[in-house]
C-alpha cells in the first residue's frame, strides 16, 4: 500500500489532524483579511467622506484582486507546489496589507487592496486542495465541513479585534495588525506544512521521493525505495482536457455556475450588510457588531454541513444550505428595519452564506484529477469571485438610484436559488458513475448514453 492509498483509505492520523488543523489557522487568516476592510469602510466612509458609489468601488477592490488572483496566480501550484505557492502567497499578503494600511487617497487604497487580494484569492486553491489530499476518503466531507470553520470563524474573530483597534487607533491598524498575523503564520507554514503527496506522485519535482519519504515518517507508514506509478492518464496531464472535456465539462459549467452565485450573495452579504445596519441604525460599532453574528453563524453553517456530511452526499449537503440561504434572505429582507429581529436573522445569513462556502471548498476538489486540482479549484474560485466583484458596485449604484435594503436582499435570495439548481444538476452527472476524477474518459460514455 502506497502513501497515497494509506491516506485516502486508512483511518486518520494525528500528522495528518495536525496538516487540517494548520490549514484551519490559515484561513482564519484569510477570514480576517477578507472583513477587515467591510468593518473598517464604516469609520473609514466617515473619515474620508465617501460616497456609497466610493464604498461600493472600495469593497469590490479586494474581490478583485481575489477573482484575479484566484485565475492567474492559482494554477503556479500545479507547477510549484502546493506548500511553495502558500508561502510566496503569504509573504505578498503581507506585502498588500502593509501598502493599504498606509494608502493616503482613495485610488492607492483601491490599488492596494486589490494588489493584496490577488494573493488572498491565490492562496484559497492550496490550502483547500492540501486539506482534502491528506483526508481520508471516508471522512473528507466531515474534515472539508470542520476546515470551513476558518474562514468564518477567523472574520468574527476579526469583529473583536478591529473594533478596539478602531476605538484606540484608526482605520489604518487592522491592516497593520493583519500584516503581523500573515508574517506569523509564513514562520509557522515553513517549518510545519508538508507539500502534497499527490503533485510529489503526479509531478515528480527534484527531490520528490526524499520529501516523499520524510512526509511516510511523519505520518507512520514505511517508506519507499521508488515513488508509487502516478494514476493520470497522457490526457489528463493537459489541463485544459482535464477541466473541459467529457463528464468533467458538465460539472465544471455547475459548479462554477453554483459557486457564482453563492459568492455573489457572500460577498453582499458581507460588504454591506454592517453598513445597512450602521445606517439603520446610526451607530458604526453595531455595523461591525452584525459583521460579526454573520461570521458566527458562518462557524455554525461549516459545523452543520460537516455533521450532515455524516449522513449525506457532501453535494446534496450543499444544494441544502443554498436553498436554505434562499428562505432566509427572503426573511431578512422583510425584517432589516426591525433591529432585534435582523440581529438575530444575520446569525442565519452566516450560516448559509459561510456555510455555502464551506460546502464548495469541500466538494470540488474531487471533481478534477491531481494534476490539474489546483487550476480546476483556483479557476473556480475566480471565476465565481469575478462575477461576486459586481455585487458591492452593483448594490452600490442600486441604492443610489433608489433599492432599498429590502430590493437587494431579496434579489440575491434569488441569485442563491439558482445556485442550488446548479449543484443539484452537478450532483446528477454522478448518477450511477464513478467518482474517481482520474477515470473520466469511462464516465463520459456513461454521460454520452445517458
Amino acid at each position: 500500500m502506497d502513501l497515497r492509498e494509506a491516506i485516502l483509505t486508512q483511518p486518520m492520523r494525528k500528522a495528518q489532524i495536525g496538516i487540517v488543523v494548520i490549514c484551519i489557522v490559515l484561513t482564519m487568516i484569510d477570514g480576517y483579511e477578507v472583513v477587515v476592510m467591510p468593518f473598517v469602510v464604516p469609520s473609514l466612509a466617515r473619515a474620508w467622506g465617501l460616497s456609497a458609489v466610493e464604498v461600493g468601488y472600495v469593497l469590490s477592490a479586494g474581490i478583485f484582486g481575489m477573482a484575479l488572483g484566484a485565475i492567474l496566480i492559482s494554477p503556479l501550484a500545479d507547477q510549484i507546489g502546493r506548500r511553495r505557492h502558500i508561502m510566496v502567497c503569504l509573504a505578498v499578503i503581507t506585502l498588500g496589507m502593509l501598502l493599504s494600511a498606509f494608502a493616503d487617497n482613495v485610488p492607492l487604497l483601491i490599488a492596494f487592496r486589490a494588489f493584496a487580494g490577488l494573493f488572498i484569492g491565490a492562496i484559497i486553491s492550496s490550502v483547500n486542495v492540501l486539506v482534502s489530499e491528506y483526508s481520508s476518503d471516508r471522512r473528507r466531507g466531515t474534515v472539508m465541513g470542520i476546515y470551513g470553520v476558518g474562514l468564518p470563524l477567523g472574520s468574527a474573530l476579526a469583529g473583536t479585534v478591529i473594533g478596539p483597534l478602531l476605538s484606540a487607533f484608526d482605520w489604518r491598524a487592522p491592516f497593520i495588525f493583519g500584516a503581523a498575523l500573515t508574517l506569523i503564520m509564513l514562520a509557522l507554514v515553513m517549518f510545519a506544512l508538508p507539500e502534497s503527496i499527490e503533485y510529489l506522485i503526479e509531478k515528480r519535482p527534484k527531490g520528490a521521493l526524499d520529501r516523499y519519504n520524510r512526509i511516510a515518517d511523519r505520518l507512520g507508514y514505511a517508506r519507499a525505495a521508488v515513488l508509487p506509478a502516478a494514476l493520470a492518464s497522457r490526457q489528463m496531464q493537459v489541463v485544459w482536457k482535464s477541466l473541459f472535456s467529457g463528464v468533467t465539462l458538465y460539472r465544471t459549467l455547475c459548479l462554477w455556475l453554483g459557486y457564482a452565485g453563492l459568492i455573489a450573495a457572500f460577498y453582499f452579504a458581507n460588504t454591506w450588510t454592517a453598513k445597512m445596519m450602521a445606517d439603520a441604525s446610526g451607530d458604526p460599532l453595531l455595523g461591525i457588531r452584525t459583521g460579526v453574528l454573520i461570521m458566527v453563524g458562518g462557524v455554525a453553517g461549516a459545523l452543520l454541513f460537516a455533521g450532515l456530511s455524516l449522513r449525506m452526499r457532501p453535494r446534496l449537503v450543499t444544494t441544502l444550505v443554498l436553498f436554505g440561504g434562499a428562505i432566509t434572505y427572503l426573511l431578512y429582507a422583510h425584517q432589516i428595519h426591525n433591529i432585534g429581529v435582523a440581529l438575530a436573522l444575520s446569525l442565519f445569513v452566516g450560516m448559509f452564506a459561510n456555510g455555502g462556502v464551506a460546502a464548495f471548498y469541500a466538494i470540488s476538489p474531487f471533481v478534477y484529477p491531481t494534476v490539474a486540482r489546483g487550476t480546476g479549484v483556483g479557476w473556480m474560485i475566480g471565476f465565481g469571485r469575478a462575477v461576486a466583484i459586481l455585487a458591492p458596485i452593483f448594490t452600490g449604484y442600486m441604492l443610489r438610484a433608489g433599492w432599498t435594503p429590502q430590493i437587494a436582499y431579496q434579489f440575491f435570495g434569488g441569485v442563491l436559488a439558482v445556485a442550488g439548481i446548479a449543484v443539484t444538476l452537478l450532483d446528477w452527472t454522478y448518477r450511477g458513475r464513478s467518482e474517481n476524477p482520474e477515470t473520466p474518459e469511462a464516465d463520459l460514455a456513461a454521460f454520452a448514453h445517458h
